[in-house]
């Protein structure tokens, strides 16, 4: 009989997970439950994902304020700091740059123009058209951008952030470039606060004379004070818990992965992958904002996830191979093109169109697309069929 179906993805509801619990036992339980409450059947390659909060909570790995400031001091002992390229958020940023003003120190404030490096736009792109301003170069103090630019709300949280900053940050100056060196004009250290640009910042500081420069990954890479911590990430990938309580990127997943794989191989005697995903890294069309303000999309995920698509264009080859072909005839040959498609398919024209990103990037903007990021209560995705294609019945 001919299947209808292809790739499907169900959110499963979980308890609210605390400090302490036992994680792996809580995602097998409801998936468990929600195969049985839906009547599916699993399959070798269906995939469990869970979303890298879920982790974090029940690892406890969260940390205060007072505690990420201590550790600021520890690493630069400068009067006055320059925070470099912070991206706009309220849920990532604020409560990180509230604990860079605990440490006492005058900050230097360098926000990028016309937007942060997600896509949130500080200011009107249109009127860097004939402003005169050069954002390769030009740095502008915050009178002079204001003055330019004017204030302007960010379409999706009517924010200010220009002004919030300043209200966090009461011992600060805000400050508008491009060029991460132009930071060196007021201090010669820095925490460069980008995420996926930071090394590369980083290299420019150095080069250009500045003496200390961490970044936002170097910022609790270890325990202080009893925090929690990220060895790899420090606070890249957290957010906002509370006033003063930040939850940290969650660290040891490898072992909790592969756990939750074993558990559920032993309950359903089937090869099911296991991943832990944050943003899902696609772009909003309208606010051009790209949802990926964690570091990486999956931190953590089991070896059958590693890889990137082997996949033939369908519309190609049917347009292409097989374009004398009426309906019958042509799904057979299509079906057949597929099975007998080799192991490599990369730079050939039946691969025109398709998405080579890697595995765990595809899957993660589907869980991320799927759980949300608001109350739905789904943070554990069960995602069948993904690897499955035409050709299979």
């Amino acid at each position: 009989m001919t299947r209808y179906t292809g790739t499907i993805s169900t959110g499963v509801r979980t308890p609210i997970v605390k400090a302490g619990d036992d994680l792996v036992e809580i995602v097998h339980d409801s998936v468990v439950k929600a195969v049985d409450e839906k009547g599916y059947t699993l399959h070798d390659r269906d995939v469990v994902a869970v979303t890298e909060s879920l982790l974090a909570r029940s690892q406890n790995n969260y940390a205060t304020i007072d505690q990420i400031a201590k550790d600021v001091n520890n690493k630069l002992d400068a009067d006055e700091i320059a925070v470099i390229f912070p991206i706009l958020s309220r849920n990532r940023f604020s409560i990180m740059l509230k604990a860079f003003a605990l440490t006492g120190k005058k900050l230097h404030i360098v926000l990028s123009f016309p937007q942060d490096e997600v896509g949130n736009h500080i200011m009107d792109e249109k009127k860097l058209y004939g402003s005169g301003v050069n954002p390769y170069d030009d740095l502008l103090e915050e009178e002079e951008f204001r003055e330019k630019f004017g204030v302007y709300i960010h379409e999706f949280t009517g924010i200010d952030y220009v002004k919030l900053y300043k209200e966090i940050a009461p011992n600060s100056e805000i400050h508008f470039a491009n060029d991460p060196t132009k930071a060196l004009k007021y201090t010669d250290q820095a925490i460069v606060c980008s995420i996926h640009t930071r090394e590369f910042v980083k290299q420019q500081l150095k080069d250009a004379g500045a003496s200390k420069v961490i970044g936002l990954d170097d910022i609790l890479t270890s325990s202080v004070d009893g925090s929690g911590f990220n060895e790899k990430y420090g606070l890249l990938g957290s957010n906002l818990s509370s006033d003063t309580k930040i939850k940290l990127f969650p660290r040891d997943g490898q072992k909790f992965v592969e756990a939750v794989q074993k558990k559920l191989m032993e309950t359903y005697d089937k090869a099911i992958e296991v991943m832990v995903y944050g943003d899902g890294a696609f772009k909003d069309p309208i606010g051009k904002i790209w949802e990926l303000a964690d570091p990486v999309v999956s931190p953590f995920y089991t070896q059958g996830l590693v890889g990137t698509p082997n996949e033939i264009k369908i519309k190609y080859v049917a347009d292409n191979d097989f374009k004398d072909l009426e309906k019958e005839e042509l799904t057979q040959k299509v079906r057949e093109k597929i099975k007998e498609k080799g192991e490599n398919l990369v730079g050939t024209n039946v691969t025109l169109g398709t998405t080579p990103r890697r595995i765990t990037d595809l899957l993660g903007s589907l869980c991320d697309l799927t759980s949300g990021s608001g109350d739905k209560g789904t943070p554990v995705i069960l995602i069948q069929g993904y690897f499955d294609n035409y050709s299979n019945d």
